[in-house]
């Protein structure tokens, strides 16, 4: 009896581990995973416009963009970006999103093209690796490394 007793419990224990540690983690909804691929449309759309406010705010507030951090380096990267590169097009594709403890884990396959030129040519390729937070506006990315 003590034996069938300590094989449930054991099987107890393992039925619950994955879900202890996917809460341990966190875990994202349909709703959630649908908002994070919005900001990862909105990140180049409003970049490749030249809004550098508007992708400033596809980042909290102290966020960072490689060595640029704080909403007025980023406003100021993405000024200088959309000047050096006024006919950017950016493609992402493979996105993974990963549920953290703290947000979410973002990585994202990326390739710039420059639709300026004919044939248009691909300029840059590369991956993001991103650190993403929900915030009272909605998700946002703390960090992105190119």
């Amino acid at each position: 009896m003590a034996r069938t007793a300590r094989t449930l419990a054991l099987a107890a224990v393992l039925v619950l581990l994955p879900s202890t540690a996917a809460r341990a983690q966190g875990s994202l909804t349909a709703e959630d995973m649908a908002e994070i691929h919005n900001l990862y449309a909105q990140y180049n759309l409003v970049l490749d416009g030249g809004d550098a406010e508007g992708w400033a705010d596809t980042f909290v507030e102290d966020g960072r963009f490689g060595n640029s951090q704080g909403r007025a380096a980023l406003i100021a990267f993405a000024e200088g970006f959309h000047e050096s590169n006024p006919h950017s097009r950016h493609w992402n594709t493979n996105l993974r999103i990963t549920p953290t403890a703290e947000g979410a884990a973002g990585t994202v396959y990326l390739m710039l093209y420059n639709v300026g030129v004919r044939p248009p040519a691909v300029t840059v390729t590369g991956i993001y690796q991103d650190v993403l937070v929900r915030t009272s506006e909605g998700w946002r990315f703390q960090s992105r490394q190119v």
